[in-house]
């Protein structure tokens, strides 16, 4: 048997990973967090692993810095399975030498994980948006699912 704390630590770790992966553009670390067949929906939805590094590659490639902050992670273990929720506050700099375009993103995640061989992975995550704001930059999120789609 597992102990509580440790489940816990080690899902925090796996979204902390998340957020880092997105932000250091590090795309083998960011497919860590994921399950093979994973479902997500940010609004756009996402099946499998390849399907939103894919997606998250080509939104972020041609962006400068980027922020995402994860907070107040609230994570259920039942065994092989847990939920986790968690505040999300993310900062865009949508260009990389303006700093004046900036998208501003709160909301939530809330995701199922599970534990795998390879340790807790996320299989199901949906996003809910709080807030956005943005510096007169009207954010394309659809720019890079037409990018990656053969013409």
């Amino acid at each position: 048997m597992t102990d509580l704390r440790e489940d816990q630590a080690q899902i925090s770790e796996v979204l902390t990973r998340y957020s880092t992966g997105i932000d250091r553009r590090d795309w083998e670390l960011f497919r860590t967090c994921w399950t093979e067949d994973v479902e997500a929906d940010y609004g756009l939805r996402f099946s499998g692993v390849d399907a939103i590094t894919e997606y998250m590659t080509t939104a972020h490639r041609d962006m400068g810095d980027t922020r995402h902050q994860l907070s107040n992670f609230v994570i259920d273990v039942a065994g092989d399975r847990a939920t986790a929720r968690s505040y999300v506050h993310a900062v865009l700099m949508v260009r990389p030498d303006d700093p004046n375009a900036w998208i501003d993103v709160i909301g939530s995640y809330d995701d199922v994980l599970l534990r795998t061989a390879d340790g807790w992975r996320i299989s199901r995550r949906a996003f809910h948006l709080v807030r956005m704001l943005n510096s007169n930059v009207t954010p394309d999120w659809q720019a890079p699912l037409r990018d990656a789609t053969p013409a």
